[in-house]
């Protein structure tokens, strides 16, 4: 059976795509003999900068020949990319034989999609006992189908901001309550806090996790970083600073996620790493989608010399961080936008009000809950110079680009999927 019919078959086992709860995937993993119970685990929750997190994580410890498991989603190509066993992603051939064999022994009883991916990427992690298993929770964590862990050697918390509103009560959609879901069930072990957007959402966070006994280590208190002109950052912590150089991250920002990565392994007595394995990981970093310079291929050869970029952010925070970003920038700014329709799109747009040059939206292919290009134009009416076209390529075609000109695809991951499959 082919992987895609496999994919297929798993998604008709649940008739709801997402349905908060641990007691499906439980009931299969016991029937895998619990696999989750046996592994070293790092759990990273959060809104943003999971993924560049983790990926700075994978890059030290490999510079150290200490071997990951590593699980994330969604994917932007290939469902494939959410499963890294040994450093390596798994092959079609492999995952088609791993989600088979949990197919079977679930036994078509009802398990929603994500719950029977975890429950695999559990089982087949158990037959790398030796490695560092770094886990991405998926929507908030009280209820994520990752949560079911016993121990853990680490847990981070990544930047925390408004998005998955849907999924919460109306009367519940504050960053409060996201906050609660994702930091009061973290386990008891040692909790990295990266930088956050603000104080006041720090101080949240703080009294959040005020009971867990863990030793906590926060952004700005325990751990910190700051920028010099001269190519290099200095990272600082209690067991002394770091001069390093600058990752090969796009943008100013991705340096908290570096700095929690470093403060995580510097700070779990399990991982050795020396300050060489920091120094050479971190300018190996491989980052898809979060501020991507597509340097060739199909849609770079359309804007020739002129830079163009994509960006996976999807939220009102993802927005204000590259609107920050792009501040610093002095050129001409052009976005091609695409979201999917339960997003906020008018505040994640506002960040950029004023800011951008053009701005074109597009509607994005193979995503039934996307909002239409056409009526986010109309959603987003007042942003001068904005146009609709249906492809991301006429979009592209379309925009009138004068030396120095870059232009930003962004609003969502699946649309950063779509762009890295046509180029």
């Amino acid at each position: 059976m082919k992987l895609q019919q496999i994919l297929s078959s798993l998604q008709k086992l649940h008739p709801k795509e997402i349905d908060l709860s641990l007691n499906r995937i439980k009931k299969l993993c016991k029937k895998l003999e619990n696999p989750q119970d046996n592994l070293k685990c790092i759990s990273v929750v959060g809104t943003n900068g999971k993924y560049s997190t983790i990926q700075a994580i994978k890059a030290i410890l490999k510079d150290a020949n200490i071997n990951c498991n590593i699980y994330t989603s969604p994917h932007i190509q290939k469902i494939n990319e959410r499963y890294e066993y040994n450093n390596r992603k798994i092959s079609d051939e492999e995952l088609s034989k791993l989600l088979l064999e949990v197919k079977d022994i679930n036994n078509n009883d009802s398990i929603t999609y994500f719950e029977i991916l975890t429950a695999a990427f559990f089982y087949g992690a158990n037959k790398y006992k030796d490695n560092i298993n770094i886990i991405e929770a998926g929507l908030f964590h009280k209820f994520d189908a990752t949560n079911i862990i016993k121990s853990n050697l680490a847990s981070i918390i990544t930047a925390i901001g408004l998005d998955h509103l849907d999924w919460l009560p109306k009367s519940e959609r504050t960053i409060d309550k996201i906050i609660f879901e994702k930091t009061s069930s973290l386990l008891n072990s040692k909790i990295i806090v990266s930088k956050q957007n603000s104080n006041e959402v720090l101080d949240k966070i703080k009294k959040s996790i005020k009971e867990n006994s863990s030793k906590k280590l926060i952004f700005g208190n325990d751990f910190n970083y700051s920028l010099n002109e001269n190519g290099f950052f200095y990272y600082e912590d209690i067991y002394g600073g770091l001069k390093l150089p600058l990752p090969n991250l796009e943008g100013e920002f991705q340096l908290s996620n570096v700095a929690t990565a470093i403060s995580t392994v510097r700070n779990i007595e399990e991982i050795k790493v020396s300050n060489q394995n920091i120094k050479n990981g971190i300018t190996k970093i491989k980052s898809i989608a979060r501020l991507q310079e597509i340097k060739n291929g199909k849609l770079k050869d359309l804007v020739k010399k002129n830079k163009i970029y994509i960006d996976g952010s999807h939220n009102p925070l993802g927005a204000s961080v590259l609107s920050k970003h792009l501040n610093l920038l002095k050129c001409n700014k052009h976005i091609i936008l695409g979201m999917m329709g339960n997003k906020d799109h008018l505040q994640y747009m506002n960040h950029f009000k004023d800011k951008i040059s053009s701005l074109t939206t597009v509607d994005i292919p193979n995503q039934n809950n996307a909002i239409s290009g056409e009526e986010l134009m109309k959603k987003l009416k007042d942003f001068k110079n904005i146009n609709y076209k249906k492809t991301i390529v006429s979009a592209i075609k379309s925009i009138d680009l004068k030396d120095n000109d870059i232009i930003i695809i962004t609003g969502s991951l699946y649309l950063a999927g779509e762009v890295l499959n046509l180029n």
